[in-house]
Formats: structure tokens, sequence, C-alpha cells
């Protein structure tokens, strides 16, 4: 973020209207995950809250969260259902299903609560279209930039064409229609400015990073190493572009020098069956264990007990201007973490990770194996992580941002 948007972050005294004692009302909408489950849309929510707006989410339903509409602590929350794409004219399809939900939705909670700003988390970045029609009643939209639709097209189906054009239009013209734009790190306001053509004083920066309220250190529990002596744990989403799969070529090099050591996946996507087949055909039934998606409280100790975290997401176009939520929980909870040489992956851990040379599992390896051997360095990267945690990439930190662009949105009209 410019050095000048820094020396901005004051806390605000909540959101002014024209009518004095009126809230002002706000809408957030997200396709592709449900709220609560999206951390960061949920923390954004929260904190609009609690700084005197009054909050509604449209999103899908997905996994356990399947009612069509319920309020939890105070936030609306709306559900639409939604059949997930799995190739490039399924997602048109998805993302035409979605839309019209969302319109049908969002008309309806305007004529409830006529919200003043519509808060749009791509992915896609179809919802301008929403946006744009509201900006007819004078109601300000703010693009909230979590994914690099055009850098995710090229990595997932690896060429580009007619839809990747329309991928391309479809940022473009939700920048065109955004009043302020929100970028996760510094890379994506870069985008911002440069692809999106957003003045600099509405492009702000708010990172998605852990709340140290809800991070619960607690003891380790061996029985979660299942019998061996150290833990290697991976946190995420496992898709094309997550190198799950670069990991587990990393075990198995690690696994022919040392047999003391587990590897625990948590998380879900497309491409769990596939991994699992590569750890039978790579052997490592007996070291490996999915665990699928998990409480939260459950995941507060394998985090707790991890000895090293990893980030095996591959060196591309999307992943090196990527910043790994997964990185910062591991450097709340103190661990040490190995991922590759990525821009904002060192942007984000600093000198509390080792960096492997790009996409190589063989080096992968041998920093993993690195820390196995130093029990000095995994405390010495770990504390590192957690005083950077503390010092700035934290939720109460982030949020100051987050408030300054809704007051910049707010206030007078982009021209």
């Amino acid at each position: 973020m410019a050095e000048d948007q820094k020396q901005k972050r004051t806390r605000g005294q909540g959101p002014r209207t024209k009518d004095q004692g009126l809230r002002t009302n706000v809408l957030i909408i997200v396709e592709d995950i449900p709220v609560p489950f999206d951390r960061r849309v949920w923390q954004e929510a929260c904190a609009l809250r609690e700084a005197g707006y009054g909050v509604a989410v449209i999103c899908p339903k997905r996994n356990t969260f399947t009612a069509a509409r319920e309020t939890l602590e105070g936030i609306e929350i709306y559900r639409h259902g939604l059949r997930e794409g799995s190739g490039p004219f399924s997602y048109v399809f998805e993302y035409l299903q979605a839309l019209a939900a969302q319109f049908i939705l969002a008309i309806r909670i305007y004529r409830r609560t006529r919200f003043r700003v519509i808060h749009a988390c791509n992915p896609p970045d179809t919802i301008f279209l929403v946006g744009a029609f509201f900006k007819l009643f004078g109601v300000r939209f703010i693009f909230d930039h979590h994914d690099l639709n055009p850098e995710l097209f090229e990595v997932k189906f690896g060429r580009r064409g007619l839809l990747y054009r329309l991928v391309r239009l479809a940022e473009k013209l939700t920048y065109r229609a955004a009043d302020v734009s929100i970028a996760t790190n510094d890379s994506y306001r870069q985008v911002a400015l440069e692809r999106g053509g957003m003045a600099p004083e509405r492009a702000f920066v708010v990172r998605s990073a852990p709340d140290l309220s809800r991070i619960s250190l607690r003891p380790p529990r061996d029985d979660l190493k299942f019998g061996r002596n150290y833990l290697v744990l991976y946190l995420g989403t496992m898709g094309p572009q997550e190198g799950v799969d670069i990991l587990l070529e990393a075990a198995a090099q690690i696994a022919r020098v040392r047999d003391d050591t587990a590897f625990v996946i948590i998380g879900a996507g497309s491409e769990v069956p596939r991994l699992k087949s590569m750890t039978a055909s790579l052997g490592l039934e007996n070291i490996v264990r999915f665990t699928g998606r998990i409480p939260d409280a459950e995941l507060a100790d394998y985090l707790s007990t991890a000895d090293i975290c990893v980030a095996p997401d591959p060196k591309n176009s999307m992943n090196d201007k990527s910043t790994m939520n997964k990185v910062l929980q591991y450097m709340a909870y103190s661990r040490p973490v190995v991922l590759f040489d990525l821009t904002e992956g060192r942007r984000a851990a600093g000198d509390a990770a080792l960096y492997a040379r790009p996409n190589d599992p063989a080096d992968f390896a041998a920093k993993v194996l690195e820390l196995l051997d130093s029990e000095p360095l995994r405390r010495d990267l770990g504390r590192r992580g957690r005083r950077r945690i503390e010092k700035s990439l934290n939720w109460e930190h982030e949020k100051v941002a987050l408030l300054d662009a809704y007051r910049a949105a707010l206030g007078p009209a982009r021209r």
C-alpha cells in the first residue's frame, strides 16, 4: 500500500449518512464460498457491523450451510442454490445461475433495507452487473478483489481464447463500475491501478489477516502424529493450482531419508481423489493422512502440534502475486513455514520461512529436512512469524483500512 494510505489509517467514528441517526446498510455478495465459512468475508461483515453498519450477505448454499435465510451475530445471510461448474462452459452456466439469484435476492433486500453500498467479492467478475444496476439508485459499488481471474483461467485450463478474453473484459468492466477497489495485497493493488485504471486514492489494501482473538494455541497432541516423531502439515484448498502433488513428491523423497515424519493434509477440493491415488502409487499411505475439512477446534489442535507447516503453491502468474492465507495462519500459531520463493509469499512470511526454488520438489524436500534437523531453527522461525502477525499482519490492523475504504466509497462520487 502507498505510504500516504498507511499514514491515513485512523480509527473512524462509524458511518455517517445525510440522514443523521439512520444506519447505513450494506450488501455483501460472494459467489464461491458460503458465509460464515468464508473467513475473510465474515471478518469484513463483523467489522462493518461493529462500526455501526447494517450488513446483509448473499452467498451460495454449500456443505453444511444450507439455510436459505438466517441471522448470525446480527448479520443477515441469504443463501441460494448453485450447481458448481468443473470446466470452462459449465462455469458459464454456474455464473449465470448465481447472477440471476443475486439479482433477485438483492432486489428483495433493497426493498427492505435501501442499502447504500454493494460490496462484491470475486470470483467471478460478474457481480458488477448487479452493482451497475443499483448504481442507478445511487448505491455505491466496492470491488473486493480476491482472485486474479484471468491468471486463474490460464492456470486451470492452460490456454487463452474467447472465454479468456471475456474473463479479461469482465475484470475491466468490474473496475470501471467500482467506486472503490479493495486488494488483498500490494500486487493486487498494482493490478487495480494498471489494469483496472483505479485512482490511487480509491484503491485500498485489506489483507486476509488472522484475528488474533480467535487464535487458540494449545498443548501439542502426540496422537495426531500417528506414531511418528514429527508432523508436517498442509492446510487449504486442493485444486490444480495449489501444488499438493508437489508436496507428495517431496514427502516421498523425505521418506527415503527418514521414517519418523508424518504428513497431514487438511482441506478439500477437486484434486483430492487424484491426490489420494498418487499417495497410494508413491507408497505413502502409512505416513500421509487426508482429514478433509475439520472443525476449528480440531484445526487448532493440529496447528498447535505441527512441527513444520508447508505451502507448496507453485510459481505461476497467479500464485506469484497472491498471498496464501494459510501462510499467515501458520505464522499466527508460531509455526515455521516452507514455501516456494514467490513475490507475495516472501512479502508475507519475510524472515519467518525457508524458501525453496520454485516448483522444485527436491529442493522443497531439502528445506523441510533442514527444519526437521534443527529444533532451534524451527523455534526461531516460529517466533519470527508470530511477531510479524502481532506487529501488523492481523485483522485488528487490517479492518482499519476496510473502514477507510468505506468512507471513501460513501464520500464524493468517482469521476
